[in-house]
């Protein structure tokens, strides 16, 4: 990270969610991004606020791991100092040493859950400078040897700090500046160094930590670029998943009128069929034929023809229940309906009803025998719980049977196919 944004409840989450799609400008400042240099990496607005929403819960829970393991260090070192160093020396060692195990365990408990950016950057530096000042004054309570000894460990727990914490940068920096600040201020006033050397000794450690802080910076970086792929990656998952999904549609939907195809239909009708097995399936099929199409597209052109066919599509799907019939194209002028869960009569009343409002629409077709206007004729066929033995092969060949007879008979009707009735010593004998 780069800047002192981090993760909150406003713009955060404590945990992973489903990847959301990136806009078209976030899609563009990521691929500018990654054609540019790696060490130019930069996120700002709403790409920022993601990253941070991502890495969240793996900063949090290093740095309570941090935190509780700091704290049970230093109560672990003062215990061994009572048993191991003079009494007057570990007496003067736990006044200081008692700031570090509230502190760390403070901001440990602040860390649990997201809150507030400018709360977990307070918690955050502000538990830091307990926890080096608690090490610090250790030493310089303790005196001695154990004066410079401290100062040096102080510094120690800033850098594995800085190494570890993945956090916005200025707050890595200000870690830094303030372990080195305490070090040379400390440093100065022990009586037992050279102000020479309180100076070299600072210009010393100065290096190692600008290093760490370098390296820092740049594990943030190679983080935000992975980041900044991954972005990449889903979106292009999603553009293929969509490119898909559209061929697929395209494979299963008439071009012309926008209902489904016979494939569709087909493959929807051979899953219901195979989900409840042929005695289960109570359904009625219509097919539908528009009379005459062939004089109407030879009279008034195809373009005309075209825009019957998606004229009478129309009529037919207003026709059905939405949520639960099947229509689709089955040929150049036919259309196959479904209803499931019909019986004979409201199979035909709906037959009926889609024929009316098909000759009630008065759509040209001066060169039909029938009449000025399209009509159409309806073969019906049903399966009710009665006919176990009838398949959708079967169900399929009743209803065009029933639509070569509403021909026959004259066109612009309905026409149900009626099976012939079996007697009580075939049903028997089926069984």
């Amino acid at each position: 990270m780069n800047d002192a944004r981090s993760a909150s409840p406003e713009n955060s989450a404590a945990g992973p969610s489903s990847p959301r799609p990136l806009t078209s400008a976030m899609a563009a400042e990521v691929e500018r991004l990654l054609s540019g240099r790696t060490r130019d990496i930069h996120l700002t607005g709403e790409l920022r606020r993601r990253f941070d929403e991502r890495v969240w819960r793996q900063t949090s829970k290093i740095i309570r791991s941090w935190m509780t393991w700091v704290a049970f260090v230093d109560v672990l070192t003062l215990a061994l100092n009572a048993i191991l160093l003079p009494h007057e020396v570990a007496l003067a060692m736990v006044a200081p040493a008692c700031l570090l195990p509230p502190a760390a365990i403070l901001t440990a408990l602040l860390w649990r859950k997201p809150c507030p950016a400018a709360v977990q950057r307070a918690s955050l530096l502000g538990g830091m400078c307990l926890i080096l000042l608690s090490v610090a004054l250790v030493g310089v309570f303790a005196g001695g040897e154990f004066y410079e000894r401290h100062l040096t460990i102080m510094l120690f727990v800033a850098t594995s700090a800085i190494t570890i914490f993945s956090v916005p940068l200025a707050w890595t920096i200000a870690i830094a500046c303030y372990a080195l600040c305490l070090y040379f201020i400390l440093q100065w006033f022990n009586p037992l160094v050279e102000a020479g050397s309180v100076i070299a000794g600072t210009l010393f450690f100065s290096c190692g930590i600008i290093a760490t802080v370098v390296a820092r910076r740049t594990m943030n970086i190679l983080a935000q670029k992975t980041f900044l792929l991954d972005c990449r990656d889903q979106r292009r998952v999603a553009e293929l998943a969509d490119a898909n999904a559209r061929l697929e549609r395209l494979a299963r939907t008439d071009p012309l009128t926008g209902i489904a195809n016979r494939r569709w239909m087909m493959e929807t009708l051979e899953g219901l069929w195979r989900s409840k097995g042929d005695a289960g399936v109570v359904a009625a099929m219509l097919m539908c034929d528009i009379d005459h199409f062939k004089a109407l597209n030879d009279s008034l052109g195809h373009s005309e023809g075209d825009r019957c066919l998606v004229k009478v599509a129309g009529i037919i799907q207003s026709s059905v229940r939405a949520d639960r019939d099947l229509v689709s194209r089955h040929g150049g002028e036919e259309f196959l309906i479904v209803l499931p869960g019909v019986e004979e009569e409201e199979a035909v009343a709906i037959a009926k009803r889609i024929r009316e409002s098909v000759e009630a629409a008065a759509l040209p077709n001066p060169s039909s025998a029938v009449g000025p206007s399209v009509t159409l004729s309806v073969g019906v066929a049903v399966k009710s719980a009665l006919d176990p033995g009838v398949s959708l092969d079967n169900l399929q060949h009743e209803a065009d049977m029933a639509l070569y007879r509403a021909k026959q008979a004259g066109r612009n009707q309905v026409s149900i196919f009626r099976r012939p009735q079996r007697t009580a010593e075939q049903i028997a004998a089926r069984r």
